[in-house]
């Protein structure tokens, strides 16, 4: 068992992080982060008209008019347009991505800082842009530090989402190195989100993220009016490593980096869990390269990480959610249809023939070498078995939106827009909507934003 020394090293390792994070950000790091958040937003447009997300609007039904934006319904008071926000971005499974941390640090991150920014009538662009890169960079760097068995149990976007909303809004406030400390340590001490949903057919993943965002931005306003959290949160005696990880490596939390690292985080191409994205972009690349029509193929053969498995291995998917962690379901709408779209993953593809066909000719194995290596890499191979007997393999550790794939902006844009209009927006206020938030921090602020985005409030 990892053995934490029960004495906190001075300075703590939230406080080596907070110096961490003090330091300025580039121009680079700005453009990056305005990226993120349109991700974000077309993510949590089309996310808020699914049934999970008109549940959780639930949320405001409660609520009178507030000064805070919310996707949707019209400005509402501070924690429920945070929560709501918060509860969005994942619901697609299309959010970014950061692999070595596996969590998604977007949809938690981006609305406590959207919505802290609006409370305190911030109009400064680059602190918003400022803010989200923070805020990214503390939760990979708990996320990568805290080890492989915390995601046995714990949804890491959860348990370490909130470090990243604190420090993005400790930004937003303004807070000295020692309140950012406090601020991370109270987040921590908050810190949770079991796994067991995802067994059962619930919404308890979107309630972890708003959950994320909320502790995240109330640290942050507790250390600004004065009240302290522990400093070592994380090494410490009864601390989050010792408590929710066997393998804990507490150097990565301030290992030395060439940038920011957000720009190690993936952008999602496809509306799948990531687990399934290897696979995916395995076969569309084996049957480009080989030109192998879908009525050649015999049968397909996946081998790849265990944890792709536990959360993926799913042959008969029977709603929307369960096809995004199928990754039988994945690949036999390729075979069926091509690259992957959003209606390959409604109710009606569930029992489409032409795609329930292909999922009995998919096979799913776990690999000790891919699971050795996850989750510094997300592999996979795939072979195809033709007709007439011969076997394709094509192998692969990056997909389409990793930092050595990337998506180009125009991509990125490409993705957003295609999600706000399945929302229903008019091409014309998707496209005002896109070029509001890619102005942001090019003298354009934040004011330019809100009226933007009032074009999702319901009448």
């Amino acid at each position: 068992m990892n053995k934490i020394s029960a004495t906190a090293i001075f300075p703590s390792l939230t406080g080596q992080l907070a110096a961490l994070l003090a330091r300025p950000v580039a121009p680079a790091a700005r453009a990056r982060a305005r990226l993120h958040l349109l991700d974000w937003l077309g993510c949590a447009t089309l996310g808020a008209q699914r049934p999970a997300g008109q549940a959780m609007a639930g949320l405001l039904r409660e609520h009178g008019a507030g000064p805070c934006w919310t996707l949707g319904h019209g400005p509402r008071p501070l924690d429920a347009a945070l929560r709501y926000n918060a509860s969005l971005g994942n619901i697609l499974e299309m959010d970014d991505v950061h692999r070595s941390s596996i969590l998604h640090p977007g949809p938690v991150i981006i609305p406590a800082a959207l919505a802290v920014a609006q409370h305190r009538g911030i109009d400064d662009a680059d602190a918003l842009l400022d803010a989200i890169v923070r805020g990214y960079e503390a939760t990979i760097r708990i996320g990568r530090a805290i080890g492989v068995s915390h995601y046995r149990y714990w949804h890491n976007t959860a348990s370490c989402g909130g470090f990243g909303a604190a420090a993005a809004c400790a930004s937003l406030y303004g807070l000295d190195q020692a309140q950012l400390v406090s601020a991370l340590g109270n987040a921590g001490s908050r810190s949770g989100g079991l796994w067991r949903m995802r067994h059962e057919d619930v919404m308890s993943k979107q309630w972890h993220t708003a959950d994320a965002a909320a502790s995240g931005v109330a640290a942050a306003q507790l250390a600004a009016h004065g009240v302290s959290g522990p400093q070592a949160i994380l090494e410490g005696e009864q601390g989050m490593f010792a408590a929710m990880s066997t393998d804990a490596d507490p150097a990565q939390v301030t290992r030395a980096e060439a940038d920011w690292l957000i720009f190690d985080t993936t952008f999602k191409p496809w509306p799948a869990c990531r687990h399934a994205h290897p696979a995916i972009d395995a076969l569309l690349q084996l049957l480009q390269r080989y030109a192998v029509p879908a009525a050649a193929v015999h049968s397909v053969r996946v081998d790849t990480y265990a944890d792709a498995l536990l959360f993926c291995d799913r042959p008969l998917p029977r709603t929307e959610a369960q096809a995004r962690f199928s990754i039988q379901h994945a690949l036999a709408a390729i075979l069926a249809y091509g690259t992957p779209q959003l209606p390959h993953y409604a109710v009606a593809s569930l029992d489409d023939a032409n795609i329930t066909r292909w999922r009995t000719c998919i096979s799913v194995h776990a690999d000790d070498d891919y699971s050795a290596r996850f989750p510094q890499a997300y592999g996979a191979r795939v072979s195809v078995t033709l007709e007439q007997g011969c076997v394709l393999t094509l192998a692969l550790d990056d997909t389409r939106g990793d930092p050595a794939c990337p998506m180009t902006p125009l991509d990125i844009e490409a993705k957003a827009a295609m999600l706000m209009e399945a929302a229903g927006l008019a091409p014309t206020q998707a496209a005002q909507l896109r070029q509001a938030v890619l102005a942001l921090g090019t003298g354009t602020q934040l004011a330019s934003l809100w009226p933007a985005l009032s074009c999702l409030a319901q009448p």
